[in-house]
């Protein structure tokens, strides 16, 4: 009976551990250039997170005050996959901006967000 017990008790612990880590979602940890902040032309968008990302199905959508769409090259990864990077095809002129981005962690889960930043000369 006293085997049982423990076989049971380390099937629950094991379902416990898996269960949390599921739960796992990247979350936002840093970005260049940082909400609200006020910077010279970035050579790069960089926003790194809590976890590993899939590149494939992660991205970021730059707009202008005129809600216009700025054009960005591939993203790519850094950071051991959890720093998404893009390049501003050109550089970026002096004005509001809104950063949208999309990602999904390599343990398949999605999270997205938002904010502002400007760039001034």
């Amino acid at each position: 009976m006293l085997r049982f017990i423990r076989s049971s008790m380390l099937i629950v612990a094991a379902s416990l551990l898996t269960t949390t880590a599921a739960w796992a979602h990247a979350h936002l940890k840093t970005a260049e250039p940082a909400a609200d902040s006020a910077v010279s032309t970035p050579a790069s968008l960089n926003l790194t997170f809590s976890e590993a990302l899939d590149v494939k199905f992660s991205g970021i959508k730059l707009s202008n005050a005129a809600k216009q769409e700025v054009a960005l090259g591939e993203a790519t990864l850094g950071n051991g996959g959890k720093t998404l990077v893009v390049k501003p095809a050109q550089p970026l002129p002096a004005g509001s901006y809104q950063l949208e981005w999309h990602v999904l962690s390599v343990d398949g889960h999605k999270t997205k967000g938002s904010y502002r930043f400007s760039v001034s000369k």
